[in-house]
């Protein structure tokens, strides 16, 4: 009987420390729209009392995301940093990514903040383009990913596919 407490426990133990976690994220998430939410109506959405919500916001701050607190009869807590909060529901199996090698260095020259010079195919995969963009995040363009990037040839910001990249190489910006 002993044994099945702990075994309890700890599992127990586990899925609230999982249900947190995704409490956290989704309060984050409905902060990250940039509208202003009470106390009361995050703990209903959440269906957690208005202590945890409190408890939430502490564990944000904690890791350097600032929720701003309005006080008053029609306060309540607003996020005004650009945070990219993690999408949900998506898994490996969903995302398509023929050449991880790519899709690394692209993440290197993001990181690095450097240019970069690429081949790129055309849709049809007949005609190749070369192209010097400035990457600036990683995003998903429907189940592939792909590059959000400054491009100087054609003087705005385009989306890119990773896996339609022939050449990808980093330029030292002197």
């Amino acid at each position: 009987m002993v044994i099945k407490t702990r075994i309890y426990n700890i599992v127990n133990r586990g899925e609230n420390i999982m249900s947190k976690v995704s409490n956290v994220l989704t309060m984050l998430e409905y902060l990250s729209t940039g509208r202003k939410y009470t106390i009361a109506e995050l703990s209903e959405k959440l269906e957690v009392s208005p202590r945890m919500i409190r408890v939430y916001k502490d564990d944000l701050e904690k890791a350097g995301i600032y929720i701003d607190t309005i006080k008053g009869p029609y306060g309540g807590y607003v996020l005004t940093q650009n945070i990219n909060v993690p999408k949900r529901f998506i898994t490996p199996n969903n995302i398509n990514v023929e050449n991880k090698e790519m899709f690394n260095l692209v993440n290197r020259a993001i990181k690095e903040k450097k240019k970069c010079f690429i081949e790129y195919y055309s849709k049809d995969k007949k005609d190749i383009s070369k192209r010097t963009i400035r990457p600036y995040d990683l995003i998903l363009l429907g189940n592939e990913w792909g590059v959000a990037a400054y491009c100087e040839l054609k003087e705005e910001i385009r989306h890119f596919y990773i896996n339609r990249i022939k050449s990808y190489k980093i330029i030292r910006e002197i």
